[in-house]
């Protein structure tokens, strides 16, 4: 594979750092964002030559556009931008405060989109460029307890699918990854919880919560794995506008399609009721 220059946002844990490894493993350079100076060192302790960390929290929208030009001032042209950046947030719906929501955007989506949007331009007028948007299983199925994680998560499935369809004139890519469930420490630390305080809610959403807790660090999914399914789908000519990846995202994914097709049959005859 040609070396590469990627950019990546949160290489301090999780995808980010995993994809970061691999990355540097198969000889690219990376660019890394984190938030304090003890991740960038630590990153950067991982290849004094190809590994660069930059300060940013993907929520200052104002300082991006700065960030991403000095990257590549210093650096050269960057090939490829993952937005990995993210966390989780659990709750019921109707324990969850709209703060909370308001944060999961902040930082699932506009902060996406913003990054995305001081590179689309140099990418465009390269006619070149790949953009990786870290998504999840939970961008095309729900269950309960992750309704604000889920609607960033299809928020942003829905923004690259239309990027994709906007940008491939100009010979740049666009691909949606939606892991399922990895070894990362999404469900850990990384996780935002609102409190319970309904007791109707307990008997459907208390096991859930505990099973959640439980499975942490014991999933199926290799983060490492999935770096190299990543850097293989960089490297291809004409790569997917989505990418599952992990069995149990396949199935489940399936499954979510399966159920919708069937619905979709079943109302067919009120659907067309509407015409003319």
């Amino acid at each position: 594979m040609p070396q590469k220059t990627l950019f990546i946002t949160g290489v301090s844990s999780g995808f980010g750092l995993a994809l970061a490894r691999e990355a540097l493993a198969a000889g690219h350079r990376v660019i890394g964002t984190v938030r304090s100076d003890e991740s960038r060192l630590a990153f950067e302790a991982l290849d004094s030559g190809r590994a660069h960390a930059l300060l940013l929290d993907v929520t200052n929208i104002d300082a991006i556009p700065d960030v991403v030009a000095d990257a590549e001032s210093n650096f050269g042209p960057i090939d490829v931008l993952v937005n990995n950046a993210g966390y989780g947030h659990e709750g019921i719906f109707e324990e969850s405060p709209l703060d909370d929501m308001r944060r999961q955007f902040e930082v699932n989506v506009f902060g996406t989109v913003a990054v995305t949007h001081a590179f689309v331009p140099r990418f465009r007028k390269r006619r070149t460029g790949h953009i990786v948007n870290i998504t999840s299983m939970g961008g095309f199925i729900t269950m309960p307890g992750i309704a604000y994680y889920c609607g960033s998560k299809f928020a942003l499935e829905g923004i690259s699918e239309v990027l994709a369809k906007e940008l491939k004139p100009f010979g740049v890519h666009v691909t949606a990854v939606a892991p399922g469930s990895f070894r990362t420490d999404w469900a850990g630390r990384s996780m935002q919880r609102s409190p319970r305080s309904i007791p109707d809610y307990d008997d459907m959403f208390d096991p859930i919560r505990l099973a959640r807790r439980e499975k942490s660090g014991k999933q199926l999914g290799d983060p490492a794995k999935a770096a190299q399914a990543i850097l293989a789908l960089i490297d291809h000519p004409s790569p997917p506008a989505h990418l599952l990846l992990g069995g149990d995202a396949l199935a489940l994914v399936q499954d979510k399609l399966a159920a919708m097709a069937e619905e979709i049959r079943v109302w067919e005859d009120v659907t067309r009721s509407t015409d003319g």
